[in-house]
């Protein structure tokens, strides 16, 4: 299948195709004889599973070596188990997060009603300027910035 043709079936842009490829993702793509990639009905599976595998969490990264590991015969399945028990875990993390951020910002739109209703007309408020002072923010923002470092340095996007 031509590339345009597998993007199209995968959901998936060809720049992905090509980048999965890069990263050796997807083996035994095949060229013909003008030099076209082309793609089987296996490597289509494989785009799949990437998606699927992207979507609760693993990085390509992840990928890569799983795969890495399947293609040479190996069985990653206890590693792949763990990995993702860990995401289960930090998702479960992320949700209780969540839910704190909402109740605190259920707590600061109440505050901020009242700040707006003692503030003369025309007269700025200044309410992002009070977002530091909210503890449960402020929290959340050193975790997000840990979050971003530790992602970057492990290649998710």
């Amino acid at each position: 299948m031509r590339p345009s043709a597998a993007a199209k079936v995968t959901g998936v842009s060809t720049d992905s195709l090509r980048h999965y490829e890069r990263l050796g993702l997807l083996p035994g793509v095949t060229r013909s004889a003008n030099g076209y990639r082309r793609y089987s009905d296996e490597t289509l599976r494989r785009v799949l599973l990437i998606q699927r595998a992207l979507v609760v969490g693993f990085s390509l990264d992840d990928l890569r070596r799983i795969l890495a590991t399947r293609d040479r015969g190996g069985t990653p399945c206890h590693g792949v188990r763990t990995l993702v028990s860990d995401k289960l875990a930090a998702l479960e993390a992320r949700i209780t997060e969540l839910l704190d951020l909402r109740d605190e910002l259920r707590r600061l739109v109440k505050a901020w009603d009242r700040t707006l209703a003692e503030t003369p007309a025309g007269q700025p408020a200044h309410l992002l300027e009070s977002l530091g002072q909210r503890g449960p923010i402020e929290h959340a923002r050193q975790r997000r910035m840990l979050r971003s470092r530790r992602d970057s340095r492990r290649g998710v996007i």
